[in-house]
C-alpha cells in the first residue's frame, strides 16, 4: 500500500530563522519518516515582494540548503524550486474559475495589507498586487497538484490551507467526482508559535528573528537582545512569562530546563545570565547545522544538481496529474 503524501513549501523572502525551523522544517522532515514528501521553494509566491533577481537566487539558494543542513534527504524527499515545475502555474489558472473573489477577500495576508492602507489614510489597495490577492489559489496549486493528503503548516497559514480544501470540493463537488483529493493542516502544537527578540511572535515582518545560522559571536549578540522586563538579580521571576524561557525550552533537555527553572523561582538570576544559559544550548543544538549550511552554502553547484533532480521528479508526477484533470473537464 503506497504512502500517504505530505507537501509544503517557505518563500525565499529572508534567511531562514529559529520559527522557520521549528514551525517548518524540523515538523517537515520529521514527516519524511512515515510520508512521501514534496517540498518545494516558493519563489513564485516570493515574486510578489522580492524584485531584485540576485536576492532572490540567493535567499532560494538559502532556503535549499536549510532543507539540506536540517536533514533532508533527497533520496526519501522530493525537494525543488516552484518556478521549475510549469504544470503548477497551469493548475493555478484552472482553480481560479472555481476560486470566488469573495473567498480571496478574507485572506488574511490581503486584508492585513488592507488594513494598514485604511489606518495610514492610504487607498485601501494601494501597494497590493494580484499575486498577493491570488496568494492562496497559487498555494492551494502546489497542494493539490501532487493528491497531498496533509499539509504541514504554521498556525497563520491554516487560513489558507481551508481555503485550499474550499476550492478542491467545489471542483469535486462540480464534476461529481474526487479530482482532488482533500488535504489535512497538520500544525506542530508543541512548539506553538515561537516567541520573537521582542516577545511577539517571531517573524521577518517584526523584524525580530533570530536567525538559524549566525556565526557563535553574532548568535551571542543577538541573543543579548532579547526583551526582558527591569526586575533586579536578586527578584524571583515567573520563567512561563519568559521570553528567554520560552526558547530555552526549544534547545534544552527535560533536567536543564527544570535546573533553571529553579533558579528562576529562587531569585539571584541576572537576565545577562539567563541569556547566556540559552546562548550555550542553542549553540551546541546549531553547531552541527551550521556547519553543514555554509558548506553547503559554498557549493553552490550540488545545490543546483539536487533541485534540478527534485524538479524532474516534481514534473513527472504533476504532468500526469494535469493530464487527468485535463481530460476530466474537458479542456483537452
Amino acid at each position: 500500500m503506497s504512502r500517504k503524501v505530505a507537501c509544503t513549501g517557505i518563500k525565499p523572502t529572508g534567511s531562514p530563522h529559529l520559527g522557520n525551523y521549528f514551525g517548518m522544517y524540523k515538523p517537515a522532515i520529521e514527516l519524511a519518516k512515515d510520508y512521501d514528501t514534496r517540498y518545494f521553494i516558493a519563489d513564485y509566491h516570493a515574486l510578489n515582494t522580492i524584485k531584485d533577481p540576485e536576492k532572490m537566487r540567493e535567499l532560494s539558494y538559502e532556503v535549499a540548503a536549510t532543507w539540506l543542513a536540517c536533514g533532508l534527504d533527497p533520496e526519501k524527499s522530493i525537494i525543488y524550486k516552484q518556478s521549475a515545475v510549469p504544470y503548477t502555474f497551469e493548475l493555478h489558472t484552472i482553480l481560479m474559475a472555481f476560486a470566488s473573489k469573495g473567498l480571496m477577500n478574507r485572506a488574511h495576508a490581503y486584508k492585513a495589507v488592507v488594513q494598514a492602507n485604511k489606518e495610514n489614510g492610504r487607498d485601501p489597495d494601494d501597494g497590493v498586487n494580484v499575486g498577493l490577492f491570488t496568494y492562496p489559489i497559487l498555494m492551494a496549486a502546489d497542494i493539490l497538484q501532487f493528491d497531498s493528503d496533509v499539509v504541514p503548516v504554521g498556525k497563520d497559514q491554516v487560513q489558507h490551507l481551508e481555503m485550499t480544501v474550499d476550492i478542491a470540493q467545489s471542483i469535486n463537488y462540480n464534476y461529481k467526482a474526487e479530482l482532488l483529493t482533500i488535504p489535512e493542516a497538520l500544525v506542530r502544537k508543541e512548539t506553538g508559535l515561537i516567541t520573537g527578540l521582542d516577545g511577539r511572535k517571531m517573524s521577518k515582518s517584526y523584524n525580530n528573528t533570530i536567525p538559524l545560522f549566525l556565526p557563535k559571536k553574532k548568535l551571542r549578540k543577538t541573543i543579548m537582545k532579547i526583551v526582558t522586563n527591569s526586575q533586579t538579580i536578586d527578584e524571583p521571576k515567573n520563567p512561563d512569562t519568559c521570553n528567554v524561557f520560552a526558547l530555552y525550552k526549544l534547545f534544552a533537555t527535560e533536567e536543564q530546563q527544570e535546573d533553571l527553572r529553579k533558579r528562576y523561582l529562587a531569585g539571584g538570576l541576572g537576565w545577562g545570565h539567563a541569556k547566556q544559559e540559552l546562548f550555550e544550548v542553542m549553540d551546541a543544538y546549531l553547531s552541527p547545522m551550521r556547519e553543514k549550511y555554509d558548506a553547503l552554502m559554498e557549493d553552490k553547484t550540488y545545490l543546483e544538481k539536487i533541485l534540478k533532480e527534485g524538479a524532474e521528479k516534481a514534473n513527472e508526477i504533476v504532468e500526469k496529474k494535469l493530464a487527468y484533470l485535463r481530460a476530466a473537464l474537458g479542456v483537452r
